[in-house]
């Protein structure tokens, strides 16, 4: 079992299966998460911070790789649509990637 926990959604912790992307663990958990493309690749909308477990993800996908290159996705950057944990993490929503109706703390 997976254990991701969102650090600025109220300490949010979702439990799920390895092998499913963090954006399906989110919806999986009812929890509303920006994601413009519909989860497909085409934005970086969906993307969060790694604060603790960056090991504990799969590579990143070519996807990944080319908003990397491109200067869109930072080192510590994944999005959620691509990135597939298999062991516990810590993550943050950056401040740009915020919905407006959810609660988020510093």
């Amino acid at each position: 079992m997976v254990k991701i926990t969102i650090e600025n959604l109220a300490q949010k912790e979702l439990f799920a299966k390895p092998g499913v992307s963090v954006l399906k663990i989110v919806q999986e958990n009812f929890i509303d998460w920006m994601h413009a493309c519909g989860g497909k690749g085409r934005c970086t909308t969906c993307r969060f911070i790694v604060v603790q477990g960056s090991d504990q993800f799969y590579p990143r996908t070519k996807v990944e790789e080319n908003y990397q290159k491109r200067g869109d996705l930072a080192d510590h950057e994944r999005l959620a649509c691509q990135a597939v944990p298999f062991g516990d993490c810590l993550i943050r929503v950056p401040e740009d990637c915020k919905l407006p109706h959810q609660e988020y703390s510093n």
